[in-house]
């Protein structure tokens, strides 16, 4: 997808079903070469995310087979525990399956992770935790070389509380005999879901969601046929994009405890929200300034910052949105800007002036999130809004969205 055509001013009536997760899917990816049997995953998005995780895992050995919205992963010829360094610079994600390598092989060779440019993210937790367990890591000519041969189960503590980096350890203690206690560990949602799904496979683990888990090691793990959690994530974003187009929305499948402090700030802004069996359904437009914070889970998602920036933009007066995870997470501000947003960024604070129309222009997306705010704002500015995105960064985490909101 190289450019979209957006015409502002028509408001979203409907339904739409939330796909499962990219960032719950891809560690569940990871977490499949844990066995040897294969692991089917129902629901499965087809990103372009997925499909470079899923080439990954086919350079190590592993056999793919996807349709019928499942995608089932057989890592029976798994043989290789170098990944390939070109598929791994185009997915921060990649990074995920050093934990799981390890434990398959005790040594792991992994090149740096790319991904979105939204702030430097370093690796560093996810190495200081496989440190704690007894792995050597090493870093040379841009390489990362583990060597796990005295791994042992123990106590790990995380400085920060790290999605990816929690992620990761978990996977690498699963087959460690004994006890590892993990603690100051972040408590996302897809934490539980690999906790999940991994205790489906036959781990023990425990506290997924809690300041603490603990892995009780087992010497194998089989196969699973399992659906990963809804999208918090698409969910939101179809929450904002009714907020700011006066609609009526049932985002189906949603679940509204992963998403409660977004629906908190969307209900500060004016709209209805009623949370039933089927999903959330949002209706109304939003009219009133709100503050947020981004910050681990449960706090604000930093994925919903720029969304949430859109939505600022059509209420009436000032909004202020402090970015407090990634530093350079305002890039979208600039490409607002071009289309009448009156956006005011001071160091990691954003302040928006809400409440003044917006003119249709050229624009481009600069990362994931970013991009489907530009989408977001195309649909309440007057006239074509044309929507560049060369890199394809919005196909790397939405299935579909264009024609979601159509």
């Amino acid at each position: 997808m190289n450019a979209l055509r957006i015409h502002g001013g028509r408001r979203l009536t409907g339904e739409w079903r939330v796909h499962s997760a990219k960032n719950a899917v891809l560690p569940i990816m990871a977490a499949s070469i844990l066995t040897g049997e294969a692991t089917r995953l129902e629901g499965c998005p087809e990103l372009v995310d997925v499909a470079y995780m899923a080439d990954i895992l086919r350079t190590l050995g592993c056999r793919i087979h996807s349709g019928d919205g499942a995608l089932t992963i057989d890592p029976q010829g798994l043989n290789r525990h170098e990944m390939p360094d070109a598929l791994a610079k185009k997915i921060r994600s990649s990074i995920f399956l050093l934990g799981s390598i390890l434990a398959r092989f005790r040594k792991a060779t992994v090149t740096f992770p790319g991904g979105c440019e939204i702030g430097l993210r370093p690796i560093d937790l996810h190495l200081s935790g496989l440190r704690q367990l007894g792995v050597d890591v090493r870093e040379e000519g841009g390489l990362i070389r583990c060597d796990g041969r005295h791994m042992r189960a123990g106590t790990v503590h995380f400085d920060y509380p790290s999605v990816g980096a929690t992620e990761n350890v978990m996977m690498a203690a699963v087959l460690l005999k004994g006890r590892t206690v993990l603690s100051n560990v972040a408590r996302e949602p897809e934490i539980v879901d690999l906790q999940n799904l991994l205790n489906a496979m036959g781990a023990r683990i425990s506290g997924a969601g809690t300041h603490t888990v603990t892995v009780e090691g087992v010497e194998r793990l089989h196969g699973a046929i399992y659906r990963p959690i809804p999208d918090r994530v698409e969910a939101g974003t179809l929450l904002c994009a009714a907020a700011i187009t006066e609609g009526s929305v049932l985002v189906r499948g949603a679940c509204a405890e992963h998403l409660r402090s977004l629906l908190f700030k969307l209900a500060e802004t004016g709209v209805g929200i009623r949370e039933t069996p089927a999903g959330i359904r949002l209706s109304g437009t939003a009219v009133s300034p709100f503050e947020l914070r981004t910050l681990a889970y449960p706090g604000f998602p930093t994925d919903m910052q720029a969304p949430m920036t859109v939505v600022a933009l059509k209420c009436h007066g000032t909004s202020l949105l402090n970015e407090t995870v990634f530093e350079n997470r305002f890039m979208h501000v600039s490409e607002l800007c071009r289309l009448g947003g009156h956006i005011r960024v001071e160091n990691n604070v954003a302040l928006v002036e809400g409440g003044h129309p917006l003119c249709g222009g050229v624009v481009r997306s600069t990362d994931l999130r970013a991009g489907a705010a530009m989408m977001l704002a195309g649909m309440i500015a007057a006239g074509e809004t044309v929507l560049q995105d060369p890199a394809g960064h919005i196909e790397r985490g939405y299935q579909d969205l264009p024609q979601k909101l159509r």
